[in-house]
This record gives structure tokens, C-alpha cells and sequence, in this order.
């Protein structure tokens, strides 16, 4: 068996240490802030196995332009970032055309058709259980036209995946829901959300087990290397590791790595926002989408959090808290209960491909190199799923419907 590193210690990085494990290699996970909170722990905790549709089609790019005139809105750029943007931006339109869409959702539903029973396997071999909740989720809308145009392309999501939708009318949605009291026209619920157990608890579940099973440093990466007899991992400290092969699960800053080992790769952060209150005064059911707004509250135990939308910048620019503010305050408008003080305010950086495809891929030049990053607002979801295939590729199992999520695109 194989001394494997993976740079990278988030949820992708722990579920493909966990898949390796289990397959008798020896493993070092190497991670820049193991204590921290990465984008692993500020998701809104949701298994979204019925998002099968990339960011980039026609139906966002007509939107965009009226977002943009927000600077609170559901999209935002950074302006002083934007020549540094731009080859993703581009490459974000190219995206959009009906034929490049049509094949990223093929590519999506293949990882999601077996991501939840992914991460009922990940949970056995971490020994942990009872971690997803059938809770199903409610999308609310401003007008029934927006609800029956969404009605029409959920259901046809819902045929694919096998969940089911329902179109419901407000007294309906608050039936389900109760604190839902603000105006709204109608919602949508879809049974084939799953909710998990607070998306901190759960990493910190996961890399608990690391630490028994296998060796969890923190540790800054400088330097990545090939060399004749492994891979070289070198720290800003001044360390040098030499692995058999090597996992990079480094998120947006994978990119440094994938430049380090002559490559090339379009990756960027669509940073999001999110508030946590705990022990709340009002809480939901379920999750509820407001996607016209571009956010999400998720009720986890004792807590509730709402976050998302999208701010692209670099990802060392200063965080701009007036959006986590901003999305509180459009939430009152359907939940007029919801609390004004006492949550915690939280900014992440979603790894992100402009045709909304990770990186699940080995090195095309050298099999003892494997890639997991790029997943943007799908990194819980697929985090089983993903760790399951690059343990495959590094094993030398062959997988053709794993092509579209090969790095050899970018080159």
C-alpha cells in the first residue's frame, strides 16, 4: 500500500482520506488552518441532490445585469478584481451556450445519482450515523409566474434524479412552514433535499477520525513537486514530506498547486455570506430557498443560518458584511419574527469553475497526482461522491463518465 498526502483538510480532502484509508493506504492529510473555518463549516448544511443545473446558463447571464445594479443583491463583483476575473468570466459565458449546458447537467446528475447513498458510506466509515435528515426543502416566490416557470423545470430535474416537487400556494407553504407570515405568492417543495447535522459538528466529526486513523497536520503548503521517487510537498516552515502520491484538495488555493505541477486551471471564489444565530427565537421546518434573493436559511439544531449569494473577488480582499446584513433583512420580509441580534456574521470562498464542473481528475502526465477542488456551492453534497472517485483513480480504475470533470479541459 501507498504513503498518500492530500493538501487540503476541508470536507473533500477528509472524505477522500477516509476512502483511502479504507482501502489499506497510509495517510497524511496536510492542512493550512485544521482548527479554522473553512468553506466546509459556512455551507448552509444541505445535501442538494436535485441541483443539477450549472451557474452559467442563459437564463442567469439575462439576470445578471439587473443584479449587478445591487450592490447587496443576489451577484456581485469586486470591480478593482476584475482583469484578474476576466478569463473565468469569459469562460463563464462560453458556458452558457445551450449545448455546454445541456452536457453539464448530464456530468452533474452522473455524481448526483449516487451522492447520497455516497455519504451513507462515508458516515459507515467514519463510524458516524443519523448525520442527514429527510427533511426535504421550500423554495418561496414573489409571483406565481416565477413559481410556475421554476414549477416546470424542477419537475423536469425531479424525473431525473427520481424526487418529487409540489406547487403550493401560501396558506399551503405556511402550513409547512408557520413562521413564513411575510407576503409571498406560492413555493415549491422538493423532497429530494436531505439536511445534515450543523456542517461544522460534522467536519470536526470526520477529522476527529483522521486524527486516530491516519496523521492530520497543520501546515502551510509553499511547494509542490515531482520527483523521481514520489511527490514533494514542501511547508512554509521549512518541512519537506515526500508522499507515493498526492491528493491536492486545497480549494481555491489549489491553484497554486496545480501551476506548481504545469498545469493550468481556471479557479476562482464566489464568495458567500452567511449569519448563525443560535438557540434561535424562530426557526423553520425545513430549508427555504429564496432564490429570487439568492439565499437559503437552514434550520440545524438549536441554530439557524442564513446565507449565500455571490460575490466574486479575489479571494484575499476584505469581506463585506453589509450583504450578510443585507440578506437578514430581506428574509424579514417573509419571516417578520426572525431575530435582529445575537447571530454571528461569517464570510467563505467557494471554489469555483466557470462551467460549474469540479476538478475530479488525475494528472494527465503522472497517475501519482490526483485533483478535487472547483466544486462551488455543491462541495458538501459531492464531498463523498468525490473522495470515492479519486480513490478509484489513484487505485488505476478507469472511468469514462468521469472525462467531463478532467483538468485536461483548462490546458
Amino acid at each position: 500500500m501507498a504513503h498518500i498526502g492530500i493538501v487540503g483538510g476541508g470536507i473533500i480532502g477528509c472524505a477522500t482520506a477516509l476512502h483511502l484509508l479504507e482501502q489499506g493506504h497510509s495517510v497524511t492529510v496536510l492542512e493550512r488552518d485544521a482548527g479554522g473555518l473553512p468553506a466546509s463549516v459556512g455551507n448552509a448544511g444541505i445535501l442538494a441532490v436535485p441541483e443539477i443545473d450549472p451557474i452559467a446558463r442563459p437564463d442567469m447571464l439575462l439576470s445578471v445585469p439587473k443584479w449587478l445594479l445591487d450592490p447587496l443583491g443576489p451577484l456581485t463583483l469586486r470591480w478593482q478584481d476584475l482583469p484578474a476575473l476576466a478569463p473565468w468570466l469569459i469562460r463563464l459565458l462560453l458556458s452558457a451556450r445551450a449545448g455546454k449546458v445541456a452536457a453539464s447537467r448530464t456530468a452533474l446528475l452522473h455524481l448526483m445519482k449516487t451522492a447520497e447513498a455516497d455519504h451513507v458510506q462515508l458516515g459507515h466509515l467514519a463510524g458516524i450515523s443519523g448525520h442527514m435528515r429527510d427533511t426535504g426543502a421550500l423554495t418561496v416566490f414573489d409571483s406565481v409566474a416565477a413559481r410556475d416557470k421554476a414549477f416546470a423545470h424542477e419537475a423536469d430535474n425531479a424525473r431525473l434524479i427520481g424526487c418529487n416537487v409540489e406547487k403550493l400556494d401560501p396558506e399551503e407553504a405556511r402550513r409547512r412552514v408557520p413562521a413564513l407570515q411575510g407576503a409571498f405568492a406560492g413555493a415549491i417543495f422538493n423532497d429530494g433535499y436531505r439536511t445534515f447535522d450543523y456542517p461544522l459538528t460534522f467536519l470536526r466529526r470526520l477529522q476527529a477520525v483522521l486524527r486516530e486513523r491516519a496523521t492530520l497536520l497543520d501546515a502551510t503548503i509553499a511547494s509542490v513537486a515531482q520527483a523521481a521517487d514520489g511527490v514533494t510537498v514542501r511547508t512554509e516552515g521549512g518541512r519537506e514530506f515526500t508522499f507515493d502520491k498526492l491528493v491536492i484538495t486545497a480549494g481555491v488555493w489549489s491553484r497554486r498547486f496545480v501551476a506548481d505541477l504545469g498545469l493550468k486551471v481556471l479557479l476562482e471564489t464566489e464568495r458567500g455570506y452567511n449569519t448563525t444565530f443560535l438557540n434561535p427565537s424562530t426557526t423553520l421546518e425545513m430549508p427555504v430557498f429564496f432564490s429570487e434573493h439568492g439565499f437559503v436559511a437552514t434550520p440545524f439544531e438549536n441554530a439557524l443560518r442564513i446565507g449565500g449569494a455571490v460575490e466574486l473577488a479575489s479571494p484575499e480582499a476584505p469581506a463585506n458584511y453589509k450583504r450578510a446584513a443585507a440578506m437578514r433583512r430581506k428574509m424579514r420580509r417573509y419571516v417578520p419574527d426572525l431575530q435582529e441580534e445575537g447571530g454571528t456574521e461569517w464570510m467563505g470562498r467557494r471554489p469555483s469553475t466557470p462551467d460549474s464542473l469540479p476538478v475530479i481528475s488525475l494528472h494527465p502526465r503522472d497517475p501519482r497526482i490526483a485533483f478535487a477542488f472547483g466544486h462551488g456551492h455543491l462541495g458538501l453534497t459531492l464531498s463523498a461522491t468525490t473522495g470515492r472517485h479519486v480513490a478509484r483513480l489513484l487505485a488505476g480504475e478507469r472511468d469514462d463518465a468521469l472525462a467531463p470533470f478532467s483538468i485536461t479541459r483548462f490546458q
